[in-house]
Order: structure tokens, then sequence, then C-alpha cells
């Protein structure tokens, strides 16, 4: 049944994205609905997804790669905002949720619990659906989502304990658990990074080089969750910390192998999340004991008018708080109107982690009684899950159009560092000519070209860089390394952004690669081949 099951949402992932890209509709609101099909069907009717393989085997995965990809730069910027959204905004939606539940008959912890559970936007939601944002919106709801998971189940864990009866409630037990999970989540995180990147100092090969990457996060995750700590901070402190230090350590064949590995992996991944949140949604309508349908579908509407309504009306409330506390020039130079708040605003999608949740809520109390109201919280959860999705996902395109957001500063941060990147290596040329006796032909070619770059600011793809089959390989290795420590210089300095720095390191990592290929590096053939062939033939191999 577990191959069959692979295989349908495999199969369901690929046409559902195929066709949801064709009619130009979310893919999110069609992978749901393509899983709904499939939970309808009597084959797979008892499919359930355990919350273990939610936050044991996709959350690490996913939560690392989108922090990979986040801007450090940008989280710094806007950390107090974040901060508030992924703490405060937690908080609020959690109380305000649990009011809602209340008033349709849930009793206060069960409402606490279903409040917990579905105060936290989902990272792998929200990138879904941010698409056509700039980076500064698309950064804060990014580390927003990362955040706001660790608050969201500390904040479900003490709700558990005191439905089940395990311990009351006590303002002290609970601010020093959010502490320890605040605390020891990010500490845990920065110590598994500084030991895998250790590791990724003496690791040159490929292969195993990209297996790191995939053990990384799981490594960050589980100790965490042991010591009772957020795993989800762990892992998106690691992920943060690597992708600043990366770009010194990790070897540009790793990151050519790893990186196509890791988009295929996180589609798949997070395609197989939307249809597995489906196919749970005909199971909840079976299990539905406590409540009547009815009830509970108009408890999942007003539970997801609270989500929303809590979230827009903080988007305009808590700026103009902190305007009123903070009149700093800087700040006032980071102020956005109401008009471009909105997209934010509207941007709180629920996902899978909520569902995680509420898949966790026990049956029983510690009593061996039967924890009344479950089932009314797993239906709800998927209620507004489904419904955020459709509702803000699908009309989140039109609000970025109507809100006319400011253009993304990334273009002129790309061509700025090509720019300076070509420059520097014009600068460091005649040295390196001299070093490795260059021909004078081949020398005036490479400069002629690096000023035709410099001048030009951006070159329209790599296909404008040095050619390696023309210059000596030696030369070009050693440009190479000036354009890398340029490159990182820039980001360093704050000129260009981790993102950019991203986009250009892979364009080097290409030539650098196309290179090897070509002409393998003297330095690095000594080592045999297990298999026969030199360290040069494996890497074309492994690549």
């Amino acid at each position: 049944m577990g191959l069959e099951i692979t295989v349908v949402v495999l199969a369901a992932v690929l046409f559902f994205t195929w066709a949801a890209r064709r009619l130009r509709v979310s893919e999110p609101v069609l992978l749901l609905f393509g899983g709904c099909l499939i939970g309808l069907t009597p084959e797979f009717d008892s499919v359930r997804l355990p919350p273990e393989v939610v936050l044991l085997l996709f959350l690490p995965a996913l939560l690392y790669w989108e922090s990979i990809k986040t801007s450090l730069r940008e989280v710094r910027a806007n950390l107090r905002p974040i901060i508030l959204l992924a703490t405060s905004l937690v908080l609020v939606t959690a109380v305000t949720v649990a009011a809602t539940a209340h008033a349709f008959g849930l009793s206060w912890p069960v409402a606490f619990m279903l409040g917990a559970a579905v105060a936290p936007t989902d990272a792998v939601a929200v990138a879904a659906v941010s698409h056509g944002m700039p980076r500064r919106a698309v950064t804060m709801l990014r580390a927003e989502s990362l955040i706001n998971d660790g608050t969201a189940l500390a904040l479900f864990a003490v709700a558990v304990g005191i439905a089940t009866g395990e311990h009351t409630f006590s303002w002290s037990d609970t601010a020093l658990r959010l502490g320890w999970n605040y605390a020891g989540g990010v500490a845990i995180g920065a110590v598994i990074a500084l030991l895998s990147l250790a590791v990724r100092r003496r690791v040159h090969e490929p292969m195993l080089g990209a297996g790191l990457s995939v053990l990384v996060p799981f490594a960050a995750y589980l100790p965490a969750e042991l010591a009772h700590a957020s795993g989800v901070l762990a892992v998106v402190t690691c992920g943060l910390i690597t992708s600043q230090a990366s770009p010194r350590l990790i070897d540009a064949r790793i990151r050519v192998q790893a990186t196509p590995f890791w988009d295929v992996s996180c589609f798949i991944l997070n395609g197989a999340l939307f249809v597995l949140v489906g196919m749970q949604l005909p199971s909840a309508v079976r299990g539905l004991e406590s409540i009547s349908l009815s009830y509970a579908l108009w408890a999942a509407l007003a539970v997801s008018g609270a989500v929303v309504f809590t979230r827009l009306a903080w988007s305009y409330t808590m700026p103009y708080v902190i305007r009123a506390l903070d009149r700093r020039p800087q700040q006032r130079a980071r102020r956005v109107g109401s008009r471009q708040r909105l997209p934010l605003a509207w941007a709180g999608v629920r996902g899978a982690v909520s569902l995680a949740a509420a898949l966790a809520v026990p049956t029983v109390t510690v009593d061996g009684g039967r924890l009344v109201g479950r089932d009314a919280i797993v239906f709800i959860t998927v209620g507004v899950i489904l419904i955020t999705l459709v509702l803000l996902g699908q009309t989140l395109p039109a609000v970025v159009r109507w809100a006319r957001m400011p253009p993304d500063p990334a273009d002129d941060e790309e061509q700025l560092a090509r720019r300076r990147l070509s420059a520097a290596a014009l600068e460091a040329l005649p040295t390196h000519v001299e070093r490795l006796n260059v021909p004078d032909e081949v020398a005036d070619r490479t400069a002629t070209e690096l000023r035709g770059l410099a001048a030009r600011g951006a070159g329209g793809d790599e296909d404008e860089e040095v050619d390696p089959y023309a210059v000596s390989a030696s030369l070009s290795r050693a440009i190479l390394q000036v354009k890398r420590a340029e490159l990182i210089r820039l980001r360093d300095e704050r000129l260009i952004d981790g993102t950019v720095l991203q986009r250009v390191q892979a364009l080097l990592d290409a030539e650098e690669v196309r290179l090897d290929l070509s002409f393998p590096d003297p330095a690095s053939t000594a080592d045999p081949d297990p298999r026969g062939g030199t360290d040069g033939d494996r890497r074309g191999d492994d690549t």
C-alpha cells in the first residue's frame, strides 16, 4: 500500500501542477482539490497523514531549503517586524481563534489547541503563493513563516498539556517553555551549522558534499526536538548560517550537483504535502462526531474569518504604534503606505504544519478519559487551510497588482555585482598573467572581454563570460577566484543581497565546472579513482 500511495501522490503532483499552470490557477488549490478526489476513492479513503511524517520527514528539508534561499540582509533589516509577526501575532491569533471556537461550543482548553494549531502561517504555502512580490516582502513572509512555527508548536504543547490534565497553566512555566524553545533551538541550530561547516572544509567530493547537505537539516531538527527545544528554529538557524558561510567553503561542483537535487526534491515534497492534506478532508468529514457537519462548517468559516481579520487588523494597527514610538530617520525611510501593506496582510495562508498539529492532538487524557473535540479540531483546521489557500492564495496576485509595490532592487544589484566582478578581475589580470606566464595574445583577449563586461554592466548570461576553450585554463581559474572573492566582499559589505550572490555565484559555478570538464586541474588529478581513471574523469561522471 505504501508504494501505491507514493506512485499515486507523485503522479497527482505532476498532473495537477501541470494543469494549474495551463489553467493559470493557484497550484496549491488544485493540488488540494486533487488530493480530495483521491481521498474519496475507496482504495485511499483510509489513508491517514501521521503528524510525525510532516514534522520529521517533510518539515526539516523544506524549512532548510527555504532558509538557505532567504536573504539574511533583509532579515536583519526587518528583524523587528518579523519577530513581532512570528511571536506576538501568533499569540494574538491563537487567543482570537480560541475565543471564536469557544463561542461555537468548544471548551477553552480544546479551543486553545485549535488556536495554536492554526495560528502560524506555513512556509511551504507562503512560498507557493508569494510569486511576483518584491524581495523585501517575500523575505518578511518567509522569515515569519519559518520562525512562527516554533512559537505556535510551543504554545500548542502547553495547550495539549492543559487539555489532557498533564499539567496546569502557569505564566512562569509557559514563559520558561517559550524561552527555552527559542534559545535552545537557536543554540542547537548554530552548533550543528558550525559542525557541518567544519566537515565541509574537508569534503570536496561532489557526491559526499551533496549527501551532507541532505543530512544537515535532520541533524539539526532531531537534537532540538529531543531537548524539547524548537526543531524548526534549529533548522532555520542552521540554514541561515550555512547560506552565509557556504560561498567560502563549498566547492562549485558540490553546489552544481546539490542545487538541482534540492530544487526537484522540494518541488515534489511541496506538492505531495498539499495532495496529502487534501486527502485528509474526506476522512475529517467522516470522523466528525462531537458536533454536526453544518455546525462544523460554520465554525470553520468563523475561525477562518478570525484568522484573516486578526492579521489584517494587526497589519493596519501595529505599524502605526511603531511609528509613534520610533521616530528615527532610518525607521521612517523603511515605512510603506497602507496600499503596499495589504499583500503582506493578505498572504496569511495556512498549511501542513497546522494539520500536523491538529492530527497530533491526543485522543485521551492522562486519566484515560476521552478527549472531546479532537475531531472538531481536525475538521476545522482542514477547513481553515482550504479556505485560506483558496481565498487568499487565489486572489493574492490581484492584490499584489493593485498594491503597485515598488520595483525589486535585485536586478540593479545583480548588474552592480557583475560589473564589479569584471572590474576586479581586470585589475588582478596583470598579476596572474605574469605569474602563470600567459601568452600576450591570450592576455589581451581576456582583458578585452573583461573590459566589455565591465562597461556593459550585466552581461546577458554565462556564455558572455571568458571562454575557457580559447584562453589559458590556469588564467581562467585564477580570474574565477578573484571574481568569487569580490562577490563575497560585496555581500559582506551589504552592497548586494544574499539572493543576488546566489544567482551570480551559479554562473561562476557553471563556468568553473565547464572549465574542469574541458581542462582538468592537474593538482586535482593525482588521486586515483577506485573505479579506474582520474579524479578529473570522476568529476565529469558525478556532474
